[in-house]
């Protein structure tokens, strides 16, 4: 018995960097969550290699994971986790905000042209700076939706993968100091909306030699969970 593959074509916009000249590793997993099962479950995703932007990638479904290609090379594989995503614990979201004053990126930023938590133009990128809530191990940013992440079906996964993903790294970051994303299981609980207002919210929950492990989520107002993250990050030699 044969198992046929089903392809489509993915091709990442510019817009969507995280470091300089590939994509940003937040975005490329929602955007794979998204075509493996909507984010609804959550789905653990795997980076290989650089994901290019502006190339016509081959997006891969076979049984129960979807795989991304630049010809022949495996760049990111998607596959279903069977559990639920819990968040790092709820900090309001004017605590969230007030936190950013504390972001280390502000000093010395390694990626500072990131989508999600780079130094762009407001609603151009994300500007998720999250910085240290006192008095816990966590780190958080109050996240004002922009319009202009908006798509026909209101906020993409992709996005919402992208404000999950360089928080987790940040919850380990010193000034100047970087990694790359490994691993992020995704799942998203409910919908994001344009124009809200909601606190990202992440802790560290380990590490290992040169890797890094985290927690992430996305919360509205009242505490109520919209989507979690758990990341594996990878520093350089």
């Amino acid at each position: 018995m044969t198992t046929s593959a089903l392809q489509t074509v993915l091709t990442v916009p510019e817009r969507f960097r995280g470091p300089a000249g590939v994509a940003n590793g937040g975005w490329i997993a929602g955007a794979m969550a998204e075509a493996l099962n909507g984010g609804r479950s959550a789905v653990e995703v795997t980076l290989h290699a650089p994901t290019p932007l502006q190339t016509e990638l081959r997006l891969e479904h076979v049984a129960n994971s979807v795989s991304l290609y630049d010809g022949d090379k495996l760049l990111v594989e998607a596959i279903p986790v069977a559990e639920d995503l819990e968040g790092p614990g709820f900090v309001a979201f004017n605590d969230a905000a007030r936190a950013e004053a504390g972001f280390v990126g502000l000093k010395a930023h390694p990626f500072a042209e990131c989508f999600a938590c780079g130094l762009r133009e407001p609603g151009d990128g994300l500007r998720i700076f999250p910085g240290p809530v006192e008095g816990t191990d966590l780190v958080a940013a109050g996240w004002r939706v922009p319009f202009t992440v908006t798509g026909e079906d209101g906020v993409p996964a992709s996005i919402v993968g992208a404000v999950l993903d360089c928080i987790t790294g940040w919850a380990h970051f010193g000034p100047g100091e970087s990694a790359l994303l490994g691993r992020l299981a995704v799942q998203i609980h409910r919908p994001v909306y344009p124009g809200g207002r909601y606190s990202v919210v992440a802790r560290p929950t380990g590490r290992d030699g040169r890797k890094m492990y985290g927690q992430s989520a996305i919360y509205e107002a009242d505490g109520t969970l919209v989507a979690a993250a758990r990341a594996t990050w990878i520093a350089p030699r």
